[in-house]
């Protein structure tokens, strides 16, 4: 059916307010903070900008601080992003099979996702600080330390509490997208298995993941780029210390933007960041296309 031209137009004028906000508020702060990143933007040329370039670029790559922050929320997202999934996805497997009680156990795995990660971050720091829950019970309750244990005053030790929130916070996340997915698959290709004699782990393996490989890829794509965006919970139980060891790339852009002033340090950083993360969807993707073939 052929659109006429004004039915094309009252189509243009209901998209485009829609189209205007999408455009202020996502296109030009993105073009924006591209064009920052070429020129000397700090707190010392708010007025006039130089530019330099790729300097930006090359202060970024060169900085050591740079390849710690890096390294920290890669480790973050290769250790997050398989826990939460594998945890998420023998939940669903177990809900998927019960018959009773259903909303509960969905809404108490769910929980964790809908709290706030600010709560949530300064109930982790409260457990595994110092001073905190954990450490009374060892050395109080179960008497199997003798002093307190400083979680958080070491590199991988407020990077490993910090993962550990984020798979608990995202394993209800998961619940729900791989049990929607999980309830696609047709019963009959599990009879057939059945008359063939598989085991339930056959089942899983031969008749489960690859009906659901598609949601599995979207799992993955999807965690890999909140796995290199966590912020609050490493800026509220950490905030880096100690000396920057424990920042992630987004709490390490946030120090040097607004505790520096250096702006275009900032701007260049979340590109080498969105070309990472760019190029990680595409591996993944790739992966995902030989296994199918």
């Amino acid at each position: 059916m052929k659109i006429s031209r004004k039915s094309k137009i009252q189509i243009g004028l209901l998209l485009l307010p829609g189209l205007l906000v999408f455009g202020i508020f996502t296109i030009y702060p993105i073009l924006k903070l591209f064009i920052m990143s070429f020129f000397e933007w700090d707190f010392g040329s708010m007025l006039s900008h130089n530019f330099i370039g790729l300097e930006n670029y090359k202060e970024v790559l060169q900085d050591e601080y740079f390849w710690t922050v890096f390294i920290n929320s890669l480790l973050y997202t290769l250790v997050t992003v398989p826990g939460q999934m594998l945890v998420g996805f023998f939940v669903a497997l177990l809900l998927n099979q019960i018959t009773r009680f259903k909303v509960g156990y969905r809404v108490m795995y769910y929980l964790p996702v809908i709290t706030s990660w600010v709560v949530a971050s300064l109930i982790f720091k409260y457990v595994f600080n110092t001073e905190g829950l954990l450490n009374y019970f060892l050395m109080n309750v179960v008497h199997i330390t003798s002093a307190n244990v400083r979680w958080l005053d070491t590199r991988w030790g407020g990077m490993t509490v910090a993962m550990l929130l984020g798979i608990w916070k995202g394993i209800g996340w998961n619940m729900v997208v791989f049990l929607a997915a999980l309830q696609t698959v047709p019963t009959d290709l599990y009879e057939a298995a059945a008359i063939d004699g598989a085991t339930a782990w056959e089942k899983m393996w031969n008749v489960t993941i690859p009906s659901i490989k598609g949601t599995i890829l979207f799992a993955l794509v999807m965690l890999t780029i909140g796995g290199f965006n966590v912020f609050t919970s490493v800026k509220m139980i950490t905030g880096g210390e100690p000396g920057h060891q424990t920042d992630v790339i987004l709490t390490w852009m946030y120090h040097k933007a607004f505790s520096t002033g250096k702006f275009g340090y900032a701007a260049a950083l979340s590109f080498i960041t969105t070309v990472v993360l760019a190029l990680l969807a595409v591996v993944q993707f790739k992966l995902m296309q030989q296994k199918d073939q």
